[in-house]
C-alpha cells in the first residue's frame, strides 16, 4: 500500500464546543523575529543573530452564507469599550474517518474584520462571508 500526503480539503474549525464548516482557512503561520547584536570588542566583524519574539499572522476563515446563521456577527457585536470576547479555536485536518491528524490551536482569538459577500446580478457562485481573526498564539499538534 502506497503512502500519500494528507489532502488539505477535509478539515473542521471548532470554537466553544461548536464545530463549524468553512470553505477556506488561511494564515496558519508563525514567524520568529531575529535580534541582531554585536559587542564592540568582538573579534569577528559581524553581528550575532538570536531568536526574538514570535509574530503571528491574522487567520482568515471563509464560508457560505446560511439563512438565520449570525454567529459571526454575534461574536463581532461583543465589542464594548475596548473589550471583546476572546475564544480559543482548534482547526483540525481530518483523515478518512473524520479524526484529527494535525491540529492548530489558536489562543485568545477575536474578530478584527467581518466581510459580507459581494453581490453580482449575473453571478453563479455561492455567497461567501469572511471572518478575519487576530490572536495571541498558535501551536501545532500531530495526532
Amino acid at each position: 500500500m502506497a503512502e500519500y500526503p494528507i489532502p488539505k480539503f477535509h478539515f473542521q474549525v471548532e470554537w466553544g464546543g461548536t464545530k463549524l464548516g468553512f470553505s477556506e482557512v488561511s494564515g496558519l503561520d508563525v514567524e520568529t523575529e531575529v535580534i541582531e547584536y554585536r559587542d564592540g570588542n568582538m573579534p569577528e566583524y559581524n553581528k550575532l543573530k538570536m531568536p526574538g519574539m514570535q509574530k503571528f499572522s491574522n487567520i482568515t476563515l471563509k464560508r457560505g452564507v446560511f439563512q438565520k446563521d449570525n454567529e459571526f456577527y454575534d461574536w463581532w457585536n461583543t465589542v464594548k469599550l475596548n473589550t471583546i470576547e476572546r475564544r480559543d479555536i482548534i482547526i483540525s485536518l481530518l483523515n478518512e474517518e473524520h479524526a484529527p491528524v494535525l491540529s492548530w490551536k489558536i489562543k485568545n482569538a477575536w474578530p478584527v474584520k467581518v466581510q459580507s459577500t459581494d453581490l453580482k446580478s449575473d453571478g453563479n457562485e455561492v455567497a461567501i462571508e469572511t471572518l478575519e481573526l487576530a490572536h495571541e498564539g498558535l501551536s501545532m499538534e500531530m495526532s
